[in-house]
């Protein structure tokens, strides 16, 4: 069985083919940010360039996978209320499923990665914006609405919003604006080096930005008391970037009047891969009766993600 998966954000979709659980085919366009019609077209030649025979997609916004609903996304309104599945599936002839991106990182990393040895955490993908998703028990929770883990919308004072200040585009924004240089100019890869290089400005920006997410982590723990939060995205890869957040959970623990236990911060295993793969592993859920693993069997499964 060859299946394509997608995993669409805000600025790209990233896709792999899949065949006997290994990529055969990889690849990075931009996303069609106009029209509904211009996103299927573009997902629809990636199918038939890939000779696969179902689609797994990753999406950002509240998605109903059990009916194959986008309810409502900020960053690709014009699927609000579409029923992709139905929709995709028609234009492309083929099997369709669909899951919250930040929940096939989730399924990913509980049951193949960061969060495989843990019943319960808590997974943070940092991007265009923030996803979150929650594991309870070893699983997915969805929430009443299918909205829990929508921590890209959580209030930062009265005017801010989470993603509004801890997205990757935040941060690359107030780097830019203390250099005094156009947004442009400023790639992750450029801060990185600024911040691997002990640059003042750079380091002060990036703690600035992580002491923020420190205090998201604490508050959240303190009602959802899980043993790990993984931190996802690209910009996991940044090793600063995950220290940076833990330093400045332990000076919050430091300060707090009385002793909390430590929640452990983890990058995740399956880093940008961890949305294909959860889309991967939802779709086989769905349509295949012998789809069955443990955490032990990830190796076999992905073995060139290793």
């Amino acid at each position: 069985m060859k299946i394509l998966t997608a995993d669409v954000g805000g600025t790209f979709i990233k896709y792999a083919a899949w065949e006997n659980m290994t990529a055969y085919l990889r690849g990075k366009i931009s996303t069609p940010l106009a029209s509904r019609t211009d996103f299927f077209n573009a997902i629809k030649k990636i199918y038939e360039e890939s000779g696969a025979e179902g689609i797994a997609l990753s999406l950002p916004g509240v998605i109903d996978s059990a009916r194959g609903i986008c309810v409502k996304s900020a960053a690709l309104g014009y699927n609000n209320g579409c029923n992709i599945v139905n929709e995709l599936g028609e234009l492309c002839k083929c099997p369709v499923a669909v899951e919250n991106d930040a929940r096939c990182a989730a399924m990913a990393e509980a049951k193949f990665g960061a969060l495989s040895d843990v019943e319960d955490g808590f997974v943070m993908v940092f991007g265009t914006m923030i996803g979150g998703a929650l594991i309870k028990n070893h699983e997915v929770c969805k929430g009443a609405n299918n909205s829990a883990g929508e921590i890209s919308f959580m209030r930062i004072g009265h005017e801010k919003i989470f993603s509004d200040v801890c997205s990757v585009p935040a941060l690359l924004k107030g780097y830019a604006q203390i250099k005094n240089l156009s947004t442009e100019k400023i790639s992750g890869e450029v801060f990185f080096q600024a911040v691997n290089k002990n640059e003042n400005d750079a380091v002060t920006c990036l703690d600035k930005f992580t002491r923020r997410i420190a205090e998201i982590i604490f508050n959240m723990q303190l009602v959802i008391d899980v043993s790990k939060f993984a931190i996802g995205g690209g910009i996991s890869a940044q090793p600063a970037f995950v220290d940076s957040i833990r330093d400045n959970l332990e000076k919050i623990y430091f300060t707090s009047p009385i002793e909390f236990n430590r929640v452990e911060i983890v990058p995740c295993k399956f880093r940008n891969d961890a949305n294909l793969i959860g889309a991967l592993a939802h779709y086989l859920k769905i349509f295949s009766t012998i789809f069955s693993i443990n955490s032990s069997s990830s190796a076999e499964l992905f073995p060139n993600l290793r």
